[in-house]
């Protein structure tokens, strides 16, 4: 999950602005559990993964 979209339950305003101590909290904690695909966006890994699709059927057409 990104925290571009949550809102802070406690000053109810977007986590990303970091408003209040809990909004920074969450904001830090979010950016520290971002892994290795965890900043992109859903579109681009359906994207990527239809290529690598597009890639093997390519392949394994020319193979045979």
């Amino acid at each position: 999950m990104t925290y571009d979209r949550l809102v802070c339950a406690n000053c109810a305003a977007p986590v990303n602005e970091g408003r209040c101590p809990v909004c920074r909290a969450s904001r830090e904690r979010l950016q520290q559990q971002t892994g290795f695909l965890g900043g992109v966006s859903p579109a681009a890994l359906v994207a990527l993964l239809v290529v690598l699709i597009a890639l093997t059927a390519l392949l394994a057409h020319q193979t045979v």
